[in-house]
């Protein structure tokens, strides 16, 4: 915590006072404190923006149309606790003018920030009686306030005035003098968090455990050269160096080095925490492969006594999470909902160090993870591990890199804004897990369930390519009904081709279409080129064709089907699936027979496509109407 409470001696007072620098972070509920005259709102105004400022008199004169009412003071307090409840809750920036000088008013504002993770910062102006019995004389709507409210607000206010920071408040700044009130300086600070200003590339990096050799294999595959990437990339650790394998000193030794010369991030894991908390003094217990680790910093001890202190610095300023790449990416160790982003508090830290739990246990008495990624819907990817899955795979735009490798799985790292995935194996099982790996992330698609808030109402979609898409409420109603009712498995439905409008009618007599309209009419749409094939007498198809069922699992998240054969509106191109999956298979020993499976680098593959002939879908139509035409001809 930090607090820079003043003094200032006669002397002092006498001679002019240096600017003093008042810290505040740049998200954050500062709470203006003092007395009537004080000089609260004249502080205000020179210091912040008018929109962040949200001061009790104002309120009072919103309800009540004076400024002065006292008895309208309920009221004008519900109304600014409701504005500066949303704008914090938007994430910004928040000042409240008001005496403050109860300690039942502030905990209600300590409070309120606590409610949206901000933190509360307290600017004291501790100015003479004399100086706030003045400046309410001079002020026609404040000159009959009697001079006994001016004392008994400076009474309250330094009744409680030492016990700030016990009330909650994170920064404390007191100013005792009109010099020093004149002459400070409010410094916006970026949160620690907050490296938005870093746009990357990086390569973001699962949990480790101790396997110092397959992490310098991972960074020797990902082009590092001695920590350092020749193509100033910068890697980024989501935690959980240490425990359960053969070397944390060295994975501490490696992380610690690229993070001290700037080619690294890290935030803490759990590991590091419960570590920390060892090397501070305090009692744990030594489970889950902290022994190990005490173990083998006990062996470094002998000639590199100063590590354990240089390890234990290190872990005490990891941030809980980073906002990186313009606010695009999100890395911590447990995964974070939206709503913590770039906030501060224990409850944002508790989260993306150890996850949110059902408060139930599994078989094995490990808690049961919330599964937080599947009610995810935010806009920055988030990149997370803790939870050790044997494949990653991505689940509303976030993703788990914690592939076990101390387990004898992978370490694996994603390449951003890429997206690429890189891995190494392990090169053995160097702890026994106590249940087997999950099979995929907390919050993943088995069992998953549809969201119907996903596609009911009026909805904006970003897209890539077209920006934001409006769509309607009784367009997106429409869309659910027949998808609901006629599609195939949305899990397997990767794909909507698009559709071509036909061209006007032609004028000229004898033709559906003309060549000429149809050129002309594209031109004067803005289209230059345009490509014209030969047209087969076939079906516009989307094929989902997937390495084996395995892999259908693993990307899709279904039982049973390799792939799907769909139409360009999402039904079922053939009514039998015995069939279908007799489709998929002849593409499939294609594909592989081409070698594209290890050429692209893939385990699935989509196939915009026409079929032809009909005799597939239409056999029977063959059989009972044609087979006699054909063997007449015959």
């Amino acid at each position: 915590m930090n607090s820079d409470h003043s003094t200032t001696t006669g002397a002092e007072t006498a001679a002019p006072s240096p600017a003093r620098k008042l810290p505040v972070t740049d998200l954050s509920l500062v709470v203006l404190i003092g007395a009537s005259g004080s000089g609260k709102s004249t502080f205000a105004r020179k210091h912040f923006k008018p929109t962040e400022i949200v001061s009790s008199d104002v309120c009072r004169g919103l309800v009540a149309d004076d400024e002065n009412d006292q008895s309208a003071s309920r009221d004008a307090f519900d109304v600014l606790h409701y504005i500066a409840g949303k704008r914090l809750e938007a994430g910004r920036l928040t000042v409240i003018d008001a005496t403050s000088v109860q300690s039942e008013s502030r905990k209600q504002l300590v409070q309120l920030a606590r409610k949206y993770d901000v933190l509360p910062i307290a600017i004291v102006l501790d100015l003479p009686e004399e100086v706030c019995a003045a400046r309410n004389a001079a002020r026609p709507d404040r000159a009959s306030m009697p001079r006994h409210v001016i004392q008994r607000h400076r009474r309250e206010l330094r009744r409680s005035l030492r016990g700030l920071e016990r009330e909650g408040f994170r920064k404390v700044h007191v100013l005792r003098t009109e010099e020093e009130a004149e002459s400070a300086e409010v410094v916006l600070e970026r949160r620690y968090n907050d490296l938005r200003h870093l746009t990357g590339p990086f390569d973001i990096i699962g949990d480790i455990h101790g396997c110092s050799s397959e992490l310098e294999t991972l960074l020797g595959k990902l082009g590092y050269v001695d920590g350092a990437h020749p193509d100033g990339r910068t890697a980024v650790f989501v935690g959980d160096l240490v425990d359960r394998g053969p070397d944390s000193p060295g994975v501490l030794r490696r992380v610690m080095s690229m993070v001290a010369s700037g080619d690294a991030l890290c935030v803490p894991g759990n590991h590091e925490n419960k570590l920390g908390r060892y090397l501070a003094g305090r009692k744990v217990q030594l489970t889950h492969g902290l022994a190990e680790t005490v173990e083998q910093l006990e062996r470094e001890d002998a000639e590199h006594p100063e590590f354990r202190g240089q390890v234990r610095e290190f872990i005490d300023s990891l941030v809980s999470h980073y906002v990186l790449d313009e606010g695009k990416l999100v890395v911590c160790h447990a995964g974070l909902p939206e709503k913590y982003h770039g906030r501060t508090s224990g409850r944002v830290r508790s989260h993306a160090l150890y996850g949110d739990t059902t408060g139930e246990t599994d078989e094995f008495g490990l808690p049961v993870r919330y599964p937080w990624a599947e009610e995810y819907r935010g806009r920055a990817t988030v990149v997370y591990g803790h939870t050790p899955v044997p494949t990653t795979s991505w689940i509303n735009n976030t993703i788990c890199l914690d592939t076990g490798a101390v387990f004898g799985g992978k370490m694996t790292a994603l390449r951003w804004p890429e997206r690429e995935l890189v891995d190494v194996p392990a090169e053995k099982v160097w702890y026994e897990p106590v249940k087997p790996l999950v099979t995929e992330a907390p919050g993943g698609r088995e069992g998953r369930p549809l969201d119907i808030a996903d596609v009911q109402g009026r909805r904006i979609v970003e897209t890539r390519h077209m920006g934001r898409v409006a769509v309607r409420e009784e367009n997106a109603a429409a869309a659910l009904e027949v998808m609901s009712r006629f599609a195939v498995d949305p899990q397997l439905l990767a794909y909507l081709p698009p559709t071509m409008a036909p061209t006007a009618t032609s004028r000229e007599d004898g033709f559906l279409e003309h060549p000429a309209e149809a050129f002309a009419q594209y031109a004067a749409d803005g289209v230059e080129r345009v490509v014209c094939e030969e047209k087969h007498m076939g079906s516009r198809a989307v094929v989902l064709v997937c390495k084996d069922a395995e892999a259908a699992t693993a990307r899709f998240g279904t039982a049973g089907p390799t792939g799907a054969l769909y139409t360009r509106t999402g039904r079922p191109f053939l009514d039998d699936p015995a069939l279908t999956e007799e489709v998929l298979a002849r593409l499939r020993s294609a594909v592989t027979a081409a070698g594209l499976w290890a050429e692209w680098g893939t385990d699935w593959v989509l196939l915009d496509a026409e079929l032809m002939p009909w005799s597939l879908k239409a056999g029977g139509l063959l059989r009972s109407q044609y087979a006699a035409v054909g063997a007449a001809s015959g």
